[in-house]
């Protein structure tokens, strides 16, 4: 297996899953419910996807230094992290704007 290519992988899914959040949160903001969940559905996809490869580079490396700490494998951590942090502020955040859009209807 490619490391390189591998923790590429992990980089564009970890970027895929903040992007699909991020127009989510954007289509909250318009209120358009049933775009948000399925962008929201996407992003967990995405998610689950660079947690998968994080998980096979963790399983090459086995606790021991087998695999180089590169700079690029630093990037890819700090992207699937940024991710992660990013994706569950958004949910909160799109809770915010549903709970505020319920409050702003007539009963």
């Amino acid at each position: 297996m490619d490391i390189e290519t591998t923790v590429m992988e992990l980089i564009i899914a970890a970027g895929e899953a903040k992007s699909l959040a991020m127009q989510a949160l954007h289509s909250a903001k318009r209120g358009e419910w049933a775009q948000v969940d399925t962008l929201l559905a996407e992003s967990a996809a995405a998610s689950r996807s660079a947690h998968e490869v994080q998980t096979t580079l963790i399983g090459m490396d086995e606790g021991e230094g087998k695999l180089p700490v590169t700079l690029i494998l630093v990037h890819a951590q700090d992207h699937i992290m940024t991710s992660m942090l990013a994706r569950e502020m958004i949910a909160e955040m799109i809770e915010l704007h549903r709970t505020i859009q319920q409050l702003k209807e007539p009963a």
